[in-house]
């Protein structure tokens, strides 16, 4: 069989596979990317991490211009354009795929376009189309091929009132309404999108709370924030049918609750992308949603074929996705470094006021039987959140009440992904110790954000003793 031959192969080019990639190649190993679309990036670019945090940005310049008193008579008149937004979008994607082509060119990765399908545990087809394809192998594969969202089988996603996560970024108008089915990140964060560009949004949540693995206190104020944006939130609610309509769209729940609105959003679970790859031909075994199984070393049932990011499901995050594949690249490439992948890392979701979240949670210590105790502070008290008038928000950290050991901290608030790596910085320190002490024994600048951790220890420590 004649093919071009590589040392490794990466099959996708989303986080995981660039990150993949990049290692494999500073290893030395002689590399391939493949990717299916046009365009490198993968759907964290062009319809997923990227487009969903662009557009959650420009939305919330505008709510910062509505509330500030300096343009008041001013913001009223401003009616954004959801296609308007889209412009923004495209050039942010832009530069994300040149900046990853570059990547691929400096260190040397040749980039292919097609489907990737496999022959054998060794070789695999790049597919263009019918009559055109080319033969590769490699001694080492990585599998980073992405998801896509879930679609029941009884929906109709070509209704032009139906669509999911990636259509909608399609939209050619604002909505008056939107129903969204599915309260996970990627509901709440659309709820939070739309409801702050005066669309009327019904978020259906198939649980009790919204995103139940984050702290209690943390959820609870997602809910109060976006009922207070007019999102109208409905839990416990499971879905008995869709009925698309010329001028609406109307969600049947198994309660007897019928939503009518303009469009309907289908948030509800993701597939893995393992299909057309030809799997079952080398014998890899997959879940009911596509997820590829795999052990603790990423690898398949074949141990020279290693699978991560979206494509192994949970937990379905770009940062995470990226160390996975710089992980797989370290263990091909350069297998005595023996590095360790850190298992614990932070949830960033981009709400309107952000949630990131990093540990355990009170409910998890309770159920531990951990003595813990808990410092807050609140933003609303911290000066460089006045000046910049976002007071929505807190953060709080866990701490073990004799060892005084960080074990969780939590954020909800403009800036909270960013806010959470000071903490994440001090709980993974190994050297002198991971307690409460180094936020109280440290000058920060001020006025910051940062300063909450400061404030929250204090808190705490003073409840503690």
């Amino acid at each position: 069989m004649k093919s071009t031959h590589y040392d490794a192969i990466v099959i996708g080019s989303g986080p995981g596979g660039e990150g993949a990639a990049m290692k494999l190649s500073k290893s030395g190993c002689r590399v391939a990317m493949i990717e299916r679309k046009e365009r490198t990036g993968g759907n964290s670019t062009h319809c997923g991490t990227i487009p969903s945090k662009v557009l959650r940005q420009a939305i919330q310049v505008l709510a910062d211009y509505r509330k500030n008193p300096l343009f008041k008579g001013v913001t009223e008149q401003i009616r954004p354009d959801y296609t308007a937004l889209m412009h923004n979008v495209e050039r942010v994607i832009e530069k994300q795929v040149l900046q990853l082509n570059r990547y691929c060119e400096r260190n040397h990765v040749t980039v292919y376009h097609g489907q990737a399908k496999f022959i054998d545990e060794h070789h695999i087809n790049v597919i263009v189309n019918e009559l055109e394809k080319e033969t590769l192998s490699a001694d080492f594969f990585v599998i980073a091929a992405g998801s896509r969202p879930y679609h029941p089988p009884d929906l109709d996603f070509n209704h032009p009132r139906i669509h999911d996560s990636t259509s909608i970024l399609r939209l050619d108008h604002t909505p008056n309404s939107l129903t969204i089915y599915g309260a996970g990140v990627i509901g709440c964060e659309y709820a939070s999108i739309f409801s702050n560009l005066d669309v009327k949004v019904n978020l259906v949540n198939t649980r009790d709370r919204l995103l139940s693995f984050l702290d209690d206190e943390i959820t609870d104020a997602l809910s109060y924030y976006l009922r207070e944006q007019g999102t109208v939130i409905r839990h416990n609610e499971e879905y008995e049918q869709v009925e698309a309509q010329d001028d609406s769209v109307i969600l049947h729940c198994r309660s007897g609750k019928k939503f009518r609105t303009d469009l309907l959003l289908w948030a509800n679970g993701r597939t893995g992308n393992s299909d057309l790859m030809g799997l079952d031909e080398i014998g890899l075994e997959l879940d009911s949603r596509g997820s590829i199984q795999v052990n603790e070393q990423y690898q398949t049932r074949c141990p020279h074929i290693y699978a991560i990011g979206d494509v192994i499901g949970a937990p379905g995050l770009a940062s995470a996705s990226y160390d996975q594949g710089r992980y797989v690249g370290a263990c091909i490439g350069d297998p005595e470094v023996g590095w360790e992948l850190d298992r614990e890392f932070p949830t960033g979701i981009y709400t309107s006021p952000e949630i990131s979240s990093l540990g355990k949670t009170e409910r998890q210590l309770t159920a531990e039987g951990i003595p813990y105790e808990v410092g807050q502070a609140m933003f609303n008290s911290i000066a460089r959140a006045q000046i910049a008038g976002h007071t929505v928000g807190m953060l709080k950290l866990l701490f073990h009440r004799e060892t005084l050991e960080i074990l969780g901290i939590h954020c909800f608030g403009e800036r909270a992904s960013e806010i959470i790596h000071i903490g994440q910085a001090v709980m993974t320190r190994q050297d002198k110790g991971n307690t409460i002490r180094y936020f109280v024994e440290t000058t920060f600048n001020y006025p910051t954000m940062a300063e909450a951790y400061r404030v929250a220890a204090l808190n705490g420590l003073n409840r503690n003793f």
